[in-house]
């Protein structure tokens, strides 16, 4: 049987890993909303080791260290014009990619949530709420072609040798949760003397403990301070993952704690409870979406106090500065979420024997 035509699909969304996984919910929609699209996502290199085998999409990887050649590549693996650009990223370096990728009708955010000329190299803008989690942003791109509305679900593929790497180092009869302490801003991490204390509270709790982090130099270091600091056995596989077996690390654990990081938004995609700790950015905006439920939110506190007057008409996704101002997010508020998060695990263990 012959595949019926449909139309030809470009997605912009390079960076970061956060934001590729609330697209992803948004992608998958759309091809089981229409699966005769044909769709190409452009997408940054350490991104597409994530998801670069999503199926039914074509990925073309644009490697910002290149330069114009990275622009001359993306543009020698378009033969033809795409009927439709989805443009959903407004940083600078996407919206010129998006000046020079040919499309008819090119997809972007409203006026009210773009920034970096996006306005220029768009010819249509999605309709969105005013202050949307950046997951529900994207939503509309799909709702734009006439995708009927949606509660976001993903399928990543974990290969079996991924799963076999996580066995070979975790324990398969004991629970565990993962602290991934690093945020992409060092400003955005929790103390280190707090992490190891709720290492000890997830021991004492019988949860084994992991530590994740990516191999850059500061984030190694700072699990190391951490697992020194913690008098508990912790895991420590800080720099030792690629981003799959990462996923797969979280995929089997009971819990994840982190900043606004990568790592909480791979943890939602596995629909694993996760606690996201809050100061410097809106977690309304930016928190794992699943469990907003579980965020300590110190942000709209800092907002209150460093920017009384403007709290309300500041931009949508304004972010906060200051080296101190996670220490607004106590070690008991964290532990109270944490409990709160086994007991319902303790309540759907029991329930299934």
């Amino acid at each position: 049987m012959v595949k019926p035509k449909g139309r030809r699909i470009a997605l912009i969304r390079l960076s970061a890993i956060g934001d590729v996984c609330h697209a992803v919910a948004t992608v998958q929609a759309i091809q089981r909303h229409a699966p005769e699209d044909e769709v190409t996502w452009i997408i940054g290199r350490t991104e597409a080791a994530l998801i670069a085998d999503l199926p039914g999409i074509n990925f073309i990887i644009f490697d910002k260290k290149l330069g114009l050649a990275g622009f001359r590549n993306v543009l020698k693996a378009i033969p033809e014009p795409f009927d439709v650009l989805l443009h959903m990223q407004v940083s600078f370096r996407a919206n010129l990619l998006a000046a020079v990728v040919p499309a008819k009708a090119k997809w972007g955010f409203p006026k009210h949530l773009s920034k970096e000329l996006h306005g220029l190299v768009v010819n249509r803008r999605a309709a969105m709420p005013d202050r949307p989690h950046v997951l529900e942003g994207f939503q509309h791109f799909a709702y734009a072609l006439g995708v009927p509305p949606f509660e976001p679900t993903w399928a990543i593929p974990i290969a079996q040798e991924d799963h076999l790497w996580v066995r070979e180092r975790l324990a398969e009869n004991q629970p565990y949760a993962v602290i991934a302490p690093s945020a992409s801003n060092p400003e955005r991490n929790w103390l280190v003397d707090r992490y190891a204390a709720l290492a000890e509270h997830l021991q004492t709790r019988g949860c084994g403990v992991v530590i994740t982090a990516s191999p850059a130099e500061a984030e190694v270091v700072l699990a190391q301070k951490i697992v020194a600091s913690a008098n508990c056995d912790v895991i420590n596989l800080a720099g030792q993952t690629s981003l799959k077996q990462l996923l797969a690390v979280v995929a089997k654990a009971g819990l994840v704690i982190a900043p606004d990081s990568g790592t909480a938004h791979m943890a939602v995609t596995q629909n694993t409870p996760t606690i996201g700790l809050y100061a410097h950015s809106n977690p309304q905006r930016t928190g794992p979406y699943q469990y907003q439920n579980l965020t300590i939110d110190a942000y709209h506190k800092n907002l209150q106090r460093l920017k009384p007057e403007s709290s309300k008409t500041l931009k949508w996704g304004t972010r906060l500065k200051g080296a101190q101002l996670m220490e607004d997010i106590s070690l008991s508020q964290v532990i109270n979420k944490v409990d709160e998060v086994l007991r319902t695990l303790q309540l759907n263990d029991d329930s299934a024997t």
